[in-house]
């Protein structure tokens, strides 16, 4: 390998995103600013695009003092991420310091010896599952170091566990049943049934699932056999001396090792009942993870100067991450003051005006992808979009439910490799793999997505996929 490569693999993610950072700052005095009009809606308690309302508007560069000022209020928009990760990081700190976590996984590792593989398409169903039906994405960063821990100890690696977690989400975000942030909100600016069209959804979710697991299962059979033909084999090495668990070596768990172990299995329930019954989102699933945090470091003998030092050792850790977020809200907030997000999406749309009426869905998820970029954000993004890909649909011959598809796709895989996705930097961060050998390796994987989602797209045409 070229010193060369080397440098490039080992920069640190953040490198990535303060070059987008620049580049945003240089783009604002290229791409003229523009914007539409914008009303709001009280049924769906947001603003949202009014069709035909493009217009240019006055220039407003970003200046050197205005991106030093962007991390503070990217960090600041951020907070309710950052919160939840510092607490989530505190809470698997003080659950570790009782020593359960590690004694439980090792226990699931030797049970599972010989049989693995089975490992990879459970966990990618339960968590396609959560994402499918309860839009579950930042809340598996939680999930992250377990696992990984896991993955390394089966003799797989850090892809695999990355693969698995994000592979699952790629497929429930893709192919969202009851997603309120993406489809919820689409659905309800194209003026479509709420969750109408689920059918089709389902059985886009399924293969977008099976081609997920058929790819981490493909990975993981060949790096068990060669350990050597991992992308991350040289960060792996580094990273088994924190998580690898000696499965022979752990002795049986303790009483009070099963009760820490049932007080994270009791969170993990209420979180689903949480979201599925009442709708908790971050703040609550923040106060329940604290609440299984500080239960667990009691039911596990720790005494409460330890259950402090503990969470604010796991805290501390997820500094990193909690910048990194923060860099990538900035990069949004940036575009946003300099006024080249609507610029771009107009641009966008009007590239579409022509196409042969088959390809016009895939054009709009090209669309969508490219956009998704810029706006990594469901609900954010189907607010500046839908009202312009709504009237569109109508004025091209496709369905509104067909332009919603398009737009489900489009703000879905651009997530899991984009540079402005905090959610996949701080999973990198967390595992030590360079930006550059995840997107090489998922590379394929979001090659394989695009091309179920063109057929679906194709199908949805071709049908008339509605109601309408």
């Amino acid at each position: 390998m070229s010193s060369n490569k080397k440098s490039l693999e080992g920069i640190n993610p953040m490198i990535f995103l303060i070059v987008v950072m620049v580049l945003v700052v240089i783009a604002s005095y290229i791409v003229p600013a523009g914007s539409f009009e914008r009303v709001y809606v009280e049924a769906m308690d947001r603003k949202i695009v009014v069709a035909d309302s493009f217009h240019y508007t006055e220039q407003n560069p970003i200046g050197l003092f205005d991106l030093m000022k962007s991390l503070t209020l990217g960090i600041q928009n951020a907070s309710y991420i950052i919160a939840f990760l510092m607490i989530i990081g505190g809470m698997f700190a003080i659950m570790s310091g009782t020593g359960a976590i590690n004694a439980g996984l090792a226990n699931v590792v030797r049970a599972t010896r010989g049989k693995e593989i089975i490992m990879i398409p459970v966990v990618m169903t339960v968590f396609g599952l959560m994402s499918c039906f309860c839009a579950n994405f930042e809340e598996f960063l939680a999930f992250i170091p377990l696992i990984l821990a896991v993955s390394l100890s089966m003799g797989f690696d850090s892809m695999t566990a990355l693969g698995i977690v994000f592979g699952a989400v790629a497929a429930g975000y893709g192919g969202a049943a009851t997603n309120a942030f993406t489809v919820g909100v689409a659905q309800s600016i194209a003026g479509l049934p709420t969750f109408s069209g689920m059918p089709l959804r389902l059985a886009l979710f399924a293969v977008l699932l099976l081609v997920s697991m058929a790819y981490v299962m493909w990975h993981a059979r060949r790096i068990k056999k060669n350990p050597q033909l991992s992308p991350s084999y040289t960060e792996d090495l580094e990273n088994a001396k924190k998580y690898v668990l000696d499965a022979d070596e752990t002795a049986p768990l303790t009483t009070r090792q099963k009760l820490v172990l049932l007080v994270l299995f009791a969170a993990i329930l209420w979180t689903v009942y949480g979201v599925l019954a009442h709708g908790y989102y971050i703040d609550e699933l923040a106060a329940v993870f604290l609440t299984a945090g500080v239960i667990a470091g009691v039911v596990g003998g720790s005494r409460p100067s330890k259950i402090c030092d503990d969470f604010l050792a796991g805290a501390a850790n997820m500094l990193a991450p909690c910048i990194i977020i923060g860099m990538a809200n900035a990069v949004v907030l940036m575009m946003s003051d300099a006024g080249i997000i609507d610029t771009i999406i107009y641009g966008l749309s009007n590239t579409l005006i022509g196409l042969p009426a088959t390809l016009l869905a895939s054009g709009m998820f090209v669309v969508q992808t490219i956009f998704n970029l810029a706006v990594p954000s469901g609900s954010g993004q189907a607010a500046i979009t839908m009202p312009l890909m709504a009237p569109l649909a109508d004025m091209l011959g496709i369905t509104r439910q067909t332009a919603v598809l398009a737009f489900q796709l489009g703000s879905t895989f651009t997530d899991l490799i984009g540079p402005t996705s905090g959610e996949i930097l701080v999973a990198l961060a967390m595992c030590k793999v360079p930006y550059p050998k995840w997107v090489k390796w998922l590379f394929p994987l979001f090659c394989l997505w695009c091309l179920v989602a063109f057929a679906f797209l194709t199908y949805a045409t071709v049908t008339a996929y509605g109601p309408f």
